[in-house]
């Protein structure tokens, strides 16, 4: 995998912003919203397309950020569900429109770069040069959950 700078970590989350709100938030109204997913669920086939298409854009930005396994299994069934109820006549497109498959992936993984301590170095050689004790430490005092080196 190549070597990740923090910069690609902030262009990442801004990324699956834009996806968050082209998908479900295009259009919104107070706590609820439409968009290019909830549009498209109406056309044969082409909801399903976008459905899983922005699904898997979405999981691969996860894996670019290198989100924790639990974040990535909760991305994964949010689009399921959101590529499978398109599958299901008239109901199943109802649902669709109504389910935020994609906003909820994307805040997942928004709240999962949040939450992680970034460095910019490789682990073995941090431990090695006797850094990791102040990575963890840097990692507690901003309150964040999980460290991950970008160049491992």
């Amino acid at each position: 995998m190549a070597k990740r700078s923090i910069a690609d970590i902030e262009k990442i989350w801004s990324n699956v912003e834009g996806v968050k709100k082209l998908s479900d938030r295009a259009i919104g109204i107070g706590p609820f919203g439409v968009g290019l997913d909830g549009l498209l669920t109406w056309i044969p086939i082409a909801g399903l397309v976008y459905s899983v298409g922005a699904g898997g854009w979405l999981m691969v930005q996860a894996s670019r950020a290198k989100a924790s396994p639990m974040t990535m299994a909760r991305m994964l069934a949010y689009v399921g569900v959101d590529a499978a109820t398109s599958e299901v006549p008239v109901i199943g497109d109802a649902v669709d429109f109504l389910f935020p498959g994609h906003l909820m992936a994307a805040k997942a993984l928004q709240k999962d770069i949040e939450s992680t301590h970034w460095v910019e170095a490789n682990e073995r050689e941090a431990k090695a040069a006797g850094a990791h004790d102040g990575h963890v430490s840097a990692m507690r005092a901003a309150g964040r959950k999980r460290l991950v080196y970008l160049h491992d």
